[in-house]
């Protein structure tokens, strides 16, 4: 039988509750963010009427469609995806989030097109923890100096860091690429910068992530159910 939304809402929260009490955590310090791309906006409303207020899009114009569709409602929009140049103004003026910054060139745009009637971009920068070839993300060789220039930009506020590892064989491997990403996170913050945020897990590793101390998990699938 076909679940709901809202269903699947509350099982994705009773997850991470139970996946905090295994870590003693609070429940209360991680995010849930619903990952709504290729999905229109009924299924936001749907979503939303069941308190869901954040969501993430990684397809620019599509998001921005659906941004506009559901302008009447009080939504937290995050850009999860690749930016390219020529879509940074877009990014500016709609998002309230981006997670995946990984060039100090995007992130200069970011700063110069964020409309000043709107509150500081609150960003996060992908890191490639696990050098897969395939994805985004700047190289935690190449992080320390990329957070220090992201953080001094004005209109921006540096949050934290965003990973999408490669799928892992087992737990211990998940776990293990996002103890690297908080390590980085945690050296960061020693260096004085005041983050708060890390953007780790999605359907498939979302205990793993929290076991490691994400705050904030992104999860589409399980939510939304296949694309």
């Amino acid at each position: 039988m076909k679940t709901s939304i809202a269903d699947n809402i509350a099982q994705v929260r009773a997850e991470i509750t139970s996946a905090c009490q295994s870590a003693a955590r609070a429940p209360g310090s991680v995010q849930l963010v619903a990952v709504s791309k290729t999905w229109g906006a009924e299924a936001v409303r749907a979503a939303h009427a069941v308190g869901q207020n954040d969501f993430g899009e990684n397809y620019i114009q599509e998001a921005v469609d659906k941004i506009t569709a559901l302008r009447d409602l009080p939504l937290v929009w995050h850009c999860i995806g690749p930016i390219q140049s020529n879509k940074t103004r877009l990014v500016a003026e709609r998002f309230d989030w981006v997670h995946s910054i990984d060039r100090l060139k995007i992130a200069q745009r970011l700063s110069e097109q964020r409309p000043t009637e709107l509150p500081p971009l609150q960003v996060c920068i992908q890191v490639n923890v696990d050098g897969g070839d395939t994805k985004s993300g700047v190289s935690p060789q190449e992080l320390p100096a990329l957070a220090q220039a992201v953080a001094v930009l004005p209109r921006l506020r540096l949050r934290g860091l965003m990973t999408i590892p490669e799928p892992a064989q087992n737990d211990a491997q998940m776990r293990a690429v996002h103890r690297q990403t908080k390590d980085l996170f945690e050296q960061l913050r020693a260096q004085g910068l005041p983050l708060d945020t890390l953007s780790m897990g999605m359907s498939a590793d979302m205990r793993a992530a929290i076991a490691e101390g994400s705050t904030l998990v992104r999860v589409g699938t399980a939510i939304f159910g296949q694309r």
